[in-house]
């Protein structure tokens, strides 16, 4: 998810608690190691610097990997959480004028068909709790295993915001501007959350991507997956990438962009920073001892390429597969630090997902500790890892005072959805700062030999997966031969209390 707020500001988790009694116990969880077909998304897109629009056609093939049959399939269009008259906040009021520097500005995404393999529409209906549902009517029923394929046409139209979707003074953010597929839980359904301002209200399965846009000649382009092809036709340039195994697509474009490349443990690494910068070189360096870090830590980076990306954003970062925006209104220190939770999210998030709208201190709380892990293997950066924790202990206590004194009480659980934290602090306090504070208790009951094999078998064995928090607490009682069941749910159900 989006990093909110530099350690400066909140200086985010790790917990001196030590756990009571814990039993050991056999404790037995699945493991999928067999290979399911995967959906995939055909783009090919069309932007217009003049008008901030872009045209794209998205051919699917949707694979029925669940129990069930499905007589319509539901896509998520965050872009119309931007539009005018929308009953949802895009950010807080108070980022509200950092977001949106010129006045409000509104986006949205227009459906225009849906056909058929034969060219034949398909009925379709713009609906959920605020349009933010398109709803596909299938001719025939789809049945467990079975595949289909179809086209969607549609026109996104890019609001002036310095946001992860929207254009600003320095690029152009396509994060979230397509219609992607609902993710279907047995015996829940299809997720179709609206989109909010706290966190990041995604979720979605692993796929395969082709993507291709057409733009200006004088507009650089850095992208999930891997660029496979550049071709110029007069005034304008046609880029293609293919991404596999990939959560979701984002594209940044740029006039300004200037690229240093890295390479390390066989990735390549772009830091795309702005023309005239003096610390490209810097960065991408950085960006490369974090990808050799986590690779230690947690497994190997699965993909090719990972490109950071400088960028107008309202929030300190934002991760995609393959691709983290780094807020250029950030001082040195923070760019730094944002860099390092970001890239984290390529592990927490990108290779295991989880319902970031549902259970957001799954990849924030791993991402943000994963975050205070790099640092303190990697000292030279001046950021004590013992120090880190109890700024974030205090932080945390001060939060849970105030709010008290403030509203009388306080609800600490973790795991609600984005829409039931009343506040941004809270809900970063909650998920960011407890999450830190978690995991770190966790190492300090079962010692880092365990604690770290508990990492690389999460890893491992839920690779290109949602995982849920049930599944999360097998695997570490499974890798640690401990019964953290009540101590890991006591946290996240606010039944522990730090005193």
């Amino acid at each position: 998810m989006k990093k909110f707020l530099s350690r400066n500001k909140f200086k985010i988790i790790g917990a001196a608690l030590v756990i009571a009694i814990i039993f050991t116990i056999p404790f037995i969880f699945k493991s999928f190691e067999e290979e399911i077909a995967l959906s995939s998304y055909d783009l090919k897109l069309n932007y217009n610097d003049e008008k901030n629009t872009l045209q794209g056609i998205e051919s699917v093939k949707y694979v029925n990997n669940s129990e069930n049959a499905f007589s319509s399939l539901y896509f998520h269009l965050y872009p119309n959480a931007f539009r005018e008259g929308a009953n949802t906040n895009v950010v807080s009021s108070n980022n509200y004028d950092k977001a949106f520097p010129n006045g409000a500005s509104y986006g949205s995404i227009d459906v225009l068909s849906v056909k058929d393999e034969n060219d034949e529409d398909l009925s379709f209906n713009i609906g959920g709790e605020d349009q933010n549902i398109l709803e596909i009517n299938l001719t025939n029923i789809l049945y467990p295993e079975e595949e289909i394929c179809f086209n969607i046409e549609f026109l996104t139209i890019l609001p002036n915001a310095n946001h992860r979707f929207g254009y600003g003074d320095n690029t152009i953010n396509l994060g979230n501007f397509y219609p992607i597929a609902c993710v279907y839980e047995d015996g829940k359904g299809f997720s179709t959350e609206l989109y909010h301002s706290n966190g990041d209200p995604f979720y979605s399965d692993v796929a395969n991507y082709s993507v291709s846009i057409t733009c200006n000649n004088d507009l650089v382009v850095a992208s999930s997956g891997t660029q496979t092809s550049k071709q110029k036709l007069e005034d304008q340039t046609t880029y293609s990438f293919e991404g596999n195994k990939i959560r979701d697509f984002c594209l940044v474009l740029s006039k300004k962009f200037d690229v240093c490349t890295k390479t390390v443990d066989n990735v390549t690494i772009n830091y795309f920073g702005y023309q005239g910068d003096n610390d490209l070189e810097k960065y991408a360096e950085f960006a490369s001892k974090c990808v050799e870090t986590y690779n230690d830590l947690f497994g190997k980076y699965p993909y090719k390429t990972l490109n950071v990306v400088k960028a107008n954003f309202v929030h300190g970062g934002m991760e995609y597969p393959n691709l983290v925006m780094i807020s250029d209104d950030l001082d040195d220190e923070d760019f730094m630090y944002v860099i390092a939770h970001e890239i984290a999210h390529q592990w927490w998030y990108g290779v295991v997902g989880n319902n970031e709208y549902g259970h957001a201190w799954i990849d924030e709380g791993l991402t943000e500790y994963s975050t205070y892990l790099f640092f303190e293997k990697n000292k030279d950066y001046g950021l004590d890892y013992d120090t880190m924790i109890s700024n974030a202990l205090t932080n945390y206590k001060f939060f849970v005072k105030i709010y008290q004194q403030i509203n009388g009480q306080i609800d600490t659980s973790m795991d609600r959805p984005l829409d039931k934290f009343n506040t941004e602090p809270e809900y970063v306090q909650l998920t960011y700062t407890k999450g830190v504070l978690l995991f770190d208790g966790i190492r300090e009951s079962v010692g880092d030999k365990k604690f770290f094999k508990a990492l690389k078998d999460l890893y491992e064995d839920y690779a290109y997966q949602n995982i849920s928090p049930a599944e999360l607490i097998a695997s570490f009682c499974s890798s640690t031969g401990r019964n953290l069941e009540n101590y890991i749910k006591g946290w996240i159900n606010g039944e522990v209390v730090i005193a």
